[in-house]
Formats: structure tokens, C-alpha cells, sequence
């Protein structure tokens, strides 16, 4: 482990996880998959130890049996449990967690600063985050909460860890749950797109997995055009749409269907 008050250097840096669910895993495979780290700087624990040690298998990882032993030896401590497991989980270690050489970034849903100073001691450094499953693959989002309690020094290592895979999008603590909401629910709903997209093409004639490959493209390279040039979905649309031509009759019956009603809705729905 880093000494306190040594620079943190990532070829040195130890990444713990507290839970090694889904998102865990994907997080991880992205920074090892990225050149961030490497499997061996990574240790995890989780509910059922048998089945940690498959999942850490593939990237050489370290499986631990308890919460305390991660916080012990990593250097940043990634909580991936439930959010009703996060404070039983982390309040036993609060001094492990609270010393200058370790922060906690937390990926709990739900969770913000305020409702770990409940439970962690004020020196605790702690950033609260909401990730998504593309972080797996370098292309993911991390919604991030603009307020934390991280050293100068932790914060620039936060940021070289997960700027490598994800677009680190800072929001005020009020908007941590629609930002992540957009951002780690809509893979799901943009996969029943590309799946609806699919079907479409089938039903025409293509074979399914060029359906697949063609409509997941278009959505990746959709989202890459408006984050490079920066121009509104609505102008992107009209860019497509020619006077009396295909495209325009397709929004048309989108628009008969209530699409975009529809992906509103989601988003009320989750957020009640």
C-alpha cells in the first residue's frame, strides 16, 4: 500500500472492490483491458467467495473474504454492493476507509456524500459515482458527483484511473440519480432499440447478425458525431431527413407511435 502523503503513481496503485457484481467486473475489465492496471492490482471480496474466485480468474485478480481485508490493501476502494448493503459493509471498517492514503469512490445508486458522512468520520475521502456496463469496454459514462472530499492528489488519480474508460461527467448532487438514470439505464433501453432495429431488418430480409452489427454501429457512431461536433440531436435528425424522402416518413411514424413519449416515460418511471 501507498505510504501517506506519497504521490500516487497507477503502476504502484492498489484497486479494491468491495462487491464483485456486474458492474464491478466491467469496471474492472476496463481498466485492465485499458492499460490502466493490471490484474494482479486488483483485489475484490464479495457474498460468496467460490464464485469471487471464478470471476477474478480471468483477470488475474486477487479474491479476499471481507471488506476489511480490501480496504487493508488497496489504495482506492470501489463500493459495488447494494445500496442497502453499503452502510453495514462500510461502517464496521469507517477507520479503515477515513485514513489519508485510501478514498472510497462509490458506484451505489442512490448514495451521495451527505449519506456516507452518516456513517464514515469527516476525514473519510469519498467521491460518489454512477457508472454504466460500456465502461467495459472503454466507451462508458461515469455520472460523478461534483462534490467529494478527495485530496488534490486522489482527485488527479481518479481522474487518470477512469477518464482511460469512461467520460467523467460531473453533476450537482440533485442530479446524481437522473445522470445516472440516462446513463446506466439507457444501455438498456438503447439495446431494445438496436434489437427492434434488427428485427426490422430481418423481417426484410438481412441476416441477424448483420443486423445486429449494422444497427449497433449506427447507434456507437451516432453518439460519437454529436459528442465531436457537438450539434443537437434535432439538427442531426433534419441533417437526414430530405424533403419527401424515406427517412422523414420513418420519424413521422415514430412520431404517430409516441417514441419519444415512450423513453420519457422510462425515465419517470424510474425515477417515480
Amino acid at each position: 500500500m501507498l505510504a501517506k502523503g506519497t504521490q500516487m503513481e497507477l503502476s504502484n496503485l492498489t484497486v479494491g472492490f468491495v462487491g464483485y457484481g456486474n458492474m464491478a467486473q466491467a469496471i474492472a475489465k476496463g481498466l485492465v483491458d485499458a492499460g490502466v492496471v493490471r490484474g494482479k492490482q486488483i483485489v475484490a471480496c464479495a457474498g460468496h467467495f467460490d464464485k469471487l474466485q471464478e470471476a477474478t480468474r480471468s483477470l488475474g485478480a486477487r479474491p479476499l473474504h471481507s471488506a476489511a481485508e480490501v480496504a487493508a490493501a488497496a489504495d482506492v476502494v470501489i463500493v459495488a454492493v447494494k445500496p442497502y448493503l453499503v452502510e453495514q459493509l462500510c461502517a464496521p471498517i469507517a477507520n479503515e476507509l477515513s485514513n489519508d492514503s485510501t478514498f472510497v469512490v462509490s458506484i451505489a445508486a442512490g448514495f451521495t456524500l451527505e449519506r456516507f458522512s452518516s456513517f464514515l468520520p469527516e476525514q473519510a475521502h469519498v467521491v460518489c459515482t454512477i457508472p454504466n456496463t460500456p465502461i467495459a469496454v472503454g466507451q462508458g459514462v461515469l455520472v460523478t458527483e461534483s462534490r467529494d472530499t478527495l485530496t488534490d492528489d486522489q482527485r488527479e488519480v481518479f481522474t487518470s484511473l477512469f477518464s482511460n474508460i469512461a467520460l467523467i461527467e460531473r453533476v450537482d448532487s440533485n442530479q446524481l440519480s437522473i445522470g445516472g438514470t440516462i446513463a446506466g439505464c439507457g444501455p438498456a433501453y438503447a439495446a431494445i432499440f438496436i434489437e427492434a432495429l434488427a428485427d426490422a431488418g430481418v423481417k426484410h430480409g438481412l441476416q441477424r447478425a448483420s443486423a445486429y452489427r449494422l444497427a449497433a454501429k449506427m447507434v456507437q457512431g451516432t453518439g460519437a458525431l454529436n459528442i465531436a461536433t457537438g450539434t443537437i440531436p434535432a439538427a442531426m435528425k433534419d441533417a437526414v431527413c430530405s424533403p419527401g424522402g424515406t427517412t422523414i416518413k420513418g420519424v413521422a411514424a415514430l412520431e404517430r407511435h409516441a417514441f419519444r413519449g415512450a423513453v420519457i416515460d422510462a425515465i419517470d418511471a424510474v425515477e417515480g
